[in-house]
């Protein structure tokens, strides 16, 4: 029954939206936890910590940590894989050109197939920046990540990769959001209104929540 669902078009649209619910929630958490950089180091570094730590004594060091990583691993692998197959069934369905010219779509939905692998190469550079410390600039400081976000952010590419790539976010959260509560059943002509409302301003608050943490390095008001 699982593979069967799995090869179908709404099976795999559904893995997309459960496992894009799931890295959504991540996003909002993870955004909300950014911006204790405007606190200081103090309370940066500590949030950073308490990460490692939730669910002592009973979890040991990181675990619940490590199994966040995996739910997410989980969900990302999930999300590129049925994105992958529906582009290439959609393909092979429509081997010819639209006959109209002009986009019928928005520009998020055209990008959606972009963004997404915009934002699979920003997740490798920023956990390679920012986790593992391999391409990190001025120096990787393990437990001290105030200052490793400062480095990181205090480098022009460093800027323009993570707001290129929030922008992408943006983009493919305002579409995917809608289009998830279709695949899941929620959306309906009474509510479509509200939950592409719903997709813009989640949209936005997220972006300019990323974004604000660079913003910050770069007009000092984070040091």
């Amino acid at each position: 029954m699982a593979r069967s669902i799995w090869d179908s078009s709404v099976g795999k649209k559904t893995v997309m939206a459960v496992s894009g619910i799931v890295m959504l929630l991540y996003l909002v958490a993870h955004m909300i936890g950014n911006l204790k950089i405007y606190f200081g180091a103090g309370e940066f570094n500590s949030y950073a910590h308490w990460l490692r730590t939730v669910g002592e004594p009973f979890m040991h060091y990181e675990w619940t940590l490590w199994l966040i990583r995996v739910v997410l691993v989980v969900a990302v692998v999930a999300h590129a894989t049925a994105a992958y197959q529906l582009s290439r069934r959609d393909i092979k369905a429509r081997p010819a050109k639209y006959v109209h010219k002009k986009a019928r779509t928005s520009y998020a939905t055209r990008t959606m197939r972009w963004g997404g692998i915009i934002l699979g190469l920003f997740i490798v550079w920023h956990i390679l920046d920012l986790t593992t410390g391999t391409v990190h600039s001025g120096g990787f400081q393990e437990g001290h990540p105030y200052q490793n976000v400062v480095d990181t952010f205090s480098t022009w590419y460093g800027n323009v990769v993570y707001i290129v790539a929030m922008l992408a976010l943006g983009l493919h959260i305002r579409h995917g959001f809608w289009s998830a509560a279709q695949t899941l059943g929620a959306g309906s002509r009474a509510r479509d209104r509200v939950l592409k409302t719903a997709a813009n301003v989640l949209a936005l608050l997220l972006t300019a929540g990323f974004i604000a943490v660079p913003v910050g390095v770069m007009t000092q008001v984070v040091s």
